[in-house]
C-alpha cells in the first residue's frame, strides 16, 4: 500500500512540475496582405481637350503596394478598405495622398502614404497637333499637367494561415 501511495505521489509531483514548466504559447500574429485597385465612378473632373489635342501618359510605372502594418498584426482586425486620392505633379511624382481614415485605421493610412509617396507615373502630357498645307500632322506644342487618381487599398489579415480563393464565387483580395 505504501509503495502505491509513493508511486501516486511521485506521479502527481511530476505532473505538477510539468504544469509549472510548460510555457503558454502566445497567439501567433496574423499574416497580413495589402493590395490596391483603381476606384470606379469617382466623379473626377477630366481635362477638356480641344480639337487637335491629345493626352498621353499618366501611366503608373513604379508601384509597390503598401506593407501590412506590423503594429496591428497581433490583433488581426477584419479586412479594411481604405479609399485614397493620389495627386500627381507635372513630373510624374506623387505630390500628395488624400485620405479620410478614422483613428483606428491610422496605421493603414500611414502605410499607404509611405508606399504611394514612392510611386512614379509617366507625366500627363497634352499635345496640340496641326497639319501642314500638304496634310502632314506634327506637334505644335506640348504641356505637362498635374492629375489625380482614386484608389482603394485593401488590407487583409488571417491568424496563422494563408488562404487562396478560386472558382466562380472567389473574390480578389
Amino acid at each position: 500500500m505504501m509503495t502505491r501511495a509513493l508511486t501516486l505521489f511521485v506521479a502527481a509531483t511530476l505532473l505538477a512540475g510539468c504544469v509549472h514548466t510548460a510555457q503558454k504559447q502566445d497567439a501567433q500574429p496574423g499574416i497580413g496582405s495589402a493590395s490596391y485597385r483603381t476606384a470606379e465612378g469617382t466623379g473626377l473632373a477630366h481635362y477638356k481637350l480641344a480639337i487637335g489635342q491629345i493626352a498621353m501618359g499618366a501611366t503608373l510605372e513604379v508601384h509597390e503596394p503598401p506593407v501590412y502594418p506590423a503594429s496591428v498584426l497581433a490583433r488581426c482586425p477584419p479586412q479594411i478598405e481604405l479609399p485614397a486620392r493620389v495627386i500627381v505633379g507635372t513630373q510624374g511624382n506623387v505630390d500628395e495622398v488624400r485620405m479620410n481614415a478614422p483613428d483606428t485605421q491610422q496605421p493603414f493610412a500611414e502605410s499607404v502614404r509611405a508606399a504611394v509617396q514612392h510611386w512614379r507615373y509617366t507625366p500627363l502630357t497634352i499635345t496640340r497637333w496641326a497639319a501642314d498645307a500638304d496634310g502632314t500632322s506634327h506637334p505644335v506644342d506640348s504641356e505637362a499637367r498635374p492629375f489625380s487618381l482614386d484608389y482603394v487599398f485593401t488590407f487583409h489579415c488571417e491568424h496563422g494561415r494563408t488562404s487562396v480563393s478560386s472558382g466562380p464565387d472567389a473574390t480578389a483580395r
